[in-house]
């Protein structure tokens, strides 16, 4: 929606000449909201440039729901039943977060911040247990687990916003929607879960004076600790990769992390993941851990049988430090089809760092055969080989050489079919180029 500049416009502001963009004249933070706020609710016109589209959209949204801003916001009693399953169904979110929550508050001690962190619906799970100053007459209400602090409830918050759209944010002051809040400030950010939808909101909330310090950074740095937290405890049959370019960001909230499932495929990436490779995979043959990293699950397997980071060199052709740690239950993630072709039954034990076994497909795990010649107890390697090769040889030539097809078939990735035919082709160029 374009500005109003007319002259009428500009009395209405009282500020400026007819001519001039009226916030070229709001020279303070407080100005500038200030002329928001009055463009939105009593002009009708949209601030764009005065405050952030964020606050702009939720604006947009409260103003459909709550029609008195100067309304007093009801904060509904919380009941024992509803603390109690409110706390249950967030555990897994909450044990992610202790030592993280535990390390803010005690940084946060000397000030009147509020930690706060609510589940995906906006609802406090989790509050900083100190007496709320006596300028805080807000947060004494608000501040409690149980609580439901959504946009739908207390309109503009950061904490509402971050549960609507998922991305991080700062309100301050009078960008709340509520006159009862305009004494507030907040900064929000969000944390995933291993399907990449919202598990919860960490937030920092001040009421009646500023920060004093960047609390969008310092949340944002404290989400993220809790986020890879989170995508690690619920990766219970995931190997777990944690690479960087630099080995001494690894244990680090800049540390890239990725889960690879058991078929092969990467399960999840967090966003320093995502970063590293350039993009979130979308397809599904995009997915294949040789396509995304340049190694099969073979090889990333035994990485984990080493504690220190070891380098390792990307599809990319980025070269990055990685750890690998094998998840599972008690008795230890099943890798038998992880990457094995269809036919290929024959599993091989591989010692994780724990001790315990973990089976993958003995095509996979050696390296190619040598063409040496077999004896009496002849070894499973050529033979599962080469059945796997005229098992693909075969599929393709049932679909006339069309890859997608044969890989739909096998159940693989293209690229995995890509990889073998190649690996074949430069075999019969190289006869003589095999291991020892």
């Amino acid at each position: 929606m374009a500005l109003d500049r007319s002259p009428a416009g500009s009395r209405n502001a009282g500020i400026g000449t007819p001519d001039a963009p009226r916030q070229l004249f709001a020279s303070t933070p407080t100005q500038r909201v200030a002329l928001a706020r009055q463009q939105f609710f009593e002009e009708g016109v949209r601030p764009s440039g005065l405050v952030g589209e964020a606050v702009i959209q939720s604006w947009m949204r409260c103003s459909r729901t709550h029609a008195d801003r100067q309304r007093i916001v009801p904060f509904d009693p919380v009941t024992p039943s509803r603390l109690h399953a409110t706390l249950a169904r967030n555990r897994q979110l909450l044990e992610a977060a202790r030592q993280e929550l535990g390390q803010m508050e005690h940084a946060l001690a000397g000030t009147d911040c509020r930690v706060i962190l609510t589940d995906s619906e906006g609802v406090v799970v989790h509050v900083t247990q100190q007496p709320a100053a006596a300028q805080q007459p807000v947060l004494r209400k608000t501040a409690r687990v149980g609580v439901n602090i959504s946009e739908r409830i207390v309109g503009t918050t950061a904490p509402g916003i971050v549960a609507s759209t998922g991305q991080a944010c700062t309100v301050d002051g009078a960008e709340h929607y509520f006159d009862l809040l305009c004494q507030m400030r907040c900064a929000a950010a969000p944390i995933r879960d291993v399907t990449g939808q919202l598990a919860g909101v960490l937030d920092l909330t001040v009421e009646a004076r500023r920060f004093g310090f960047d609390a969008a950074s310092m949340v944002a740095l404290y989400a993220t600790t809790i986020e890879n937290r989170l995508l690690q405890a619920q990766s219970r049959d995931h190997l777990i990769l944690r690479f960087q370019a630099s080995p001494t960001l690894l244990g680090t909230p800049l540390e890239a992390l990725a889960g690879i499932a058991p078929d092969g495929t990467i399960a999840w990436l967090n966003n320093a993941g995502a970063r590293l490779l350039g993009r979130l995979p979308e397809a599904a043959d995009e997915r294949d851990v040789e396509f995304l990293l340049g190694h099969d699950l073979a090889s990333l397997l035994r990485l984990g049988r080493r504690e220190a980071a070891q380098p390792l060199r990307l599809a990319s052709g980025l070269g990055v430090w990685v750890q690998a740690q094998l998840k599972g239950g008690a008795d230890g993630a099943d890798f038998r089809h992880a990457v094995a072709m269809p036919g290929e039954a024959a599993p091989l034990a591989i010692e994780t760092r724990e001790g315990r076994q973990t089976q993958l497909a003995a095509a996979e795990a050696y390296p190619d055969a040598d063409g040496t010649e077999a004896s009496p107890q002849p070894q499973p390697e050529p033979t599962l080989r080469e059945h796997s090769r005229k098992l693909i040889e075969d599929t393709l030539a049932a679909h006339g050489g069309n890859v997608s097809q044969a890989a739909r078939q096998l159940r693989v990735s293209r690229g995995t079919l890509y990889r073998r035919l190649r690996g074949w082709r430069d075999e019969a160029a190289a006869p003589d180029s095999g291991r020892n």
